[in-house]
């Protein structure tokens, strides 16, 4: 087929789930602006947002002779935005409670009520969340629990619990800054 331009998108995705190259690089030709823009808002870094777009198609590509009749366009999205989710996931250290630097009990009294104050600060933290992150969290951080054990235990699929658990940690990295901030200080010095 010579003029793959002229085809419905329906036709093209038809062609490429049985490996038309040429069917899905119209495809791509067709999508990569959109895709391009919207994973751009996520990580405002054109050229993240070009690599982004790159893996996105990429998985396109992999996983479409499973896909089934249905909103392309969605689906697409879905997958640029979850690739852009697990991009900006990569690229930002996350922090776990438990590695906070706190006092010990055999300090001075003053780290004493350090130790305290940041002990307040966390658990205020963790309760501002939303109740189904903060379950997410605490199973995960405080019982130990896999990502699988908490999808059981709280019956969600498995990437409602990493979602949930992004959500959560993210609130609470940017909701303890300044927290981490002084203890990073407090431990330089």
């Amino acid at each position: 087929m010579s003029d793959w331009a002229d085809l419905a998108d329906e036709e093209l995705i038809a062609s490429s789930q049985v490996g038309s190259k040429e069917a899905f690089g119209e495809l791509v030709r067709r999508y990569r602006e959109r895709i391009q823009a919207t994973v751009y808002r996520f990580c405002s870094d054109p050229h993240l947002a070009e690599d982004i777009a790159q893996e996105t198609f990429i998985k396109i590509w992999r996983n479409l002779p499973r896909f089934r009749a249905g909103n392309f366009r969605s689906w697409m999205y879905r997958i640029a935005i979850n690739t852009a989710i697990d991009f900006a996931r990569r690229a930002r250290p996350t922090v776990d409670i438990e590695d906070l630097p706190l006092a010990t009990p055999g300090d001075d009294p003053e780290s004493a009520v350090l130790h305290i104050e940041r002990a307040q600060a966390i658990r205020r933290a963790v309760l501002r969340l939303p109740p189904h992150s903060r379950a997410a969290l605490i199973l995960r951080e405080y019982e130990g629990l896999s990502y699988k054990e908490i999808a059981a235990a709280l019956d969600i699929p498995l990437g409602t619990v990493m979602s949930r658990l992004n959500y959560a940690r993210n609130h609470l990295q940017a909701d303890l800054a300044p927290l981490l901030e002084e203890a990073h200080a407090s431990t330089n010095h």
